[in-house]
């Protein structure tokens, strides 16, 4: 493909100064095919590339020529604290579990043990949420510089800790680090504990950082100690949507706050055709689309059927439940759907299978729902995906009569495998569909503030050639 006159900007750049660049790519936009220009502009440089995953990484290690070096910054992480404490680290991706596990056994009374085990997923939630904030507990490890404190991380979780859960946080926190320092890590050891201790970073002229909007506030400070010469990062604003799990909330400001970067773009789209192009400049104004981009198509289907939805579609939803409620309807028409990540149905399985034995009867199963749901929404300061979790589990309970029926049903929606794909707008960043359908785009909060305005943004741009909107309630089948 002959380079844009921004690619080559992006090029004459990179080549013609030493200023540290930030690259605003939209949805589309060839980053990285661009990163793979700048990097064989610059063959004579040692370059370390950041990925955000290790599937990324090895795409673009594929991709870059033989000067580049191409991993996550947890492999990074890993390299530079097994160096710093000079042993082989032992990768447990159990630790968590073990650690609460053992802290809650050692709680005295019968009952506070009880109560604890039955909040263990709760609570190694949040143990791993403190790791990615950067915690560490007030008075150990003064050789430390972390993020959060006690008081800090206390605040920051969604739902509030009781008393036990605090004591098990904070002594699993120390007893980790503790580890840690002996060579005993898990993924999150492998961003945190490089950040937040003194280390003898390794020395590239350029590092290249790809998806710079998803960094997170632990992934800044290690970039800081990192970057020694020249710094290139490429990501798009209108796709930080990661904020849930730890990414920076202004990442990109962030970065050119700290290495005074000089901004160019990316703003033609090679995915989108020139109506999906058109219906994102509510978010992305500069969006362009070549000369030689498809018309394509964007309209609302006010009724719709199975039929409705060709194969290799993609139905999009802010939502787990209406997509839940809707691989229903298309397995009873016959239509086989998959659900794009395993994550949240192994979630919500977990909860059916402490409402009792199978035999639970649909009443008491929907009883015990609502129990659930109000004790969440009681400490949470997230209600949102509470109640998105309490619709699923009751249109599971409603597909029988007793709690084994539920549970089959929801097993059987997320082990189905067909030509139809479902996902949460979060779970569709990175992809591409010929055709997508926008399911209840009215969940979207776009008024709020937060990161709805990005995901509507994401959800649209997956589009290759047609872009509909349908909602539950138009269902004919």
């Amino acid at each position: 493909m002959t380079p844009t006159a921004e690619q080559l900007a992006i090029i004459e750049a990179a080549t013609s100064t030493e200023d540290n660049l930030q690259i605003s790519a939209l949805a589309g936009a060839a980053k990285t095919s661009t990163l793979v220009l700048i990097a064989e502009a610059l063959a004579s440089t040692t370059i370390l590339c950041l990925a955000f995953n290790k599937k990324i990484a090895t795409e673009m290690q594929e991709r870059l020529p033989t000067n580049c070096t191409a991993m996550t910054l947890n492999s990074l992480g890993h390299r530079i604290w097994a160096q710093t404490i000079g042993k082989r680290l032992v990768l447990n991706t159990k630790k968590t579990y073990e650690l609460v596990s053992a802290a809650i056994e050692a709680l005295p009374p019968k009952d506070e043990k009880n109560h604890a085990y039955e909040t263990m997923a709760d609570i190694m939630r949040m143990v791993d949420s403190a790791k990615t904030a950067g915690y560490v507990p007030d008075g150990h490890f003064p050789n430390t510089k972390p993020l959060m404190g006690d008081d800090e991380i206390y605040a920051w979780f969604d739902d509030e800790p009781t008393d036990t859960q605090w004591d098990i946080i904070r002594s699993v926190a120390i007893e980790s680090i503790a580890r840690g320092l002996r060579g005993e890590i898990d993924f999150n050891d492998q961003i945190l504990l490089p950040a937040i201790f003194p280390v003898t970073m390794p020395v590239y002229p350029l590092i290249l950082v790809d998806e710079a909007q998803d960094l997170s506030a632990l992934n800044h400070r290690i970039l800081r100690k990192l970057v020694k010469k020249r710094l290139i990062a490429v990501g798009d604003e209108c796709q930080a949507i990661y904020g849930f799990r730890g990414a920076h909330e202004d990442s990109m400001r962030l970065l050119q706050e700290t290495f005074s970067t000089r901004r160019l773009f990316l703003s033609i789209s090679f995915r989108c055709p020139i109506a999906v192009v058109e219906a994102a400049r509510w978010r992305a104004p500069m969006m362009k689309y070549p000369d030689w981009a498809k018309p394509g198509s964007v309209t609302s289907l006010p009724k719709w059927t199975a039929d409705s939805i060709p194969d290799d579609a993609a139905i999009i939803c802010r939502n787990n439940a209406p997509l839940f409620r809707t691989a229903l309807r298309l397995l009873k028409a016959g239509r086989y759907p998959q659900i794009i990540g395993n994550d949240v149905g192994k979630a919500l399985l977990k909860i059916l299978r402490k409402f009792g034995p199978l035999s639970t009867p649909q009443e008491s199963v929907l009883v015990s729902i609502q129990n659930w749901k109000q004790e969440k929404l009681a400490k949470t300061r997230s209600p949102g995906s509470i109640h998105d979790q309490a619709e699923c589990l009751t249109l599971f309970a409603e597909q029988g009569k007793d709690l084994g029926d539920a549970i089959a049903y929801a097993e059987h929606i997320f082990n189905s495998q067909g030509p139809i794909l479902l996902m949460t707008g979060h779970k569709s960043k990175g992809l591409e569909f010929p055709d997508v359908f926008i399911l209840d785009q009215q969940l979207l909060r776009l008024e709020d503030g937060g990161q709805d305005r990005n995901v509507k943004y994401v959800m649209q741009t997956r589009a290759k050639n047609s872009l509909t909107y349908i909602e539950t309630e138009g269902w004919q089948g």
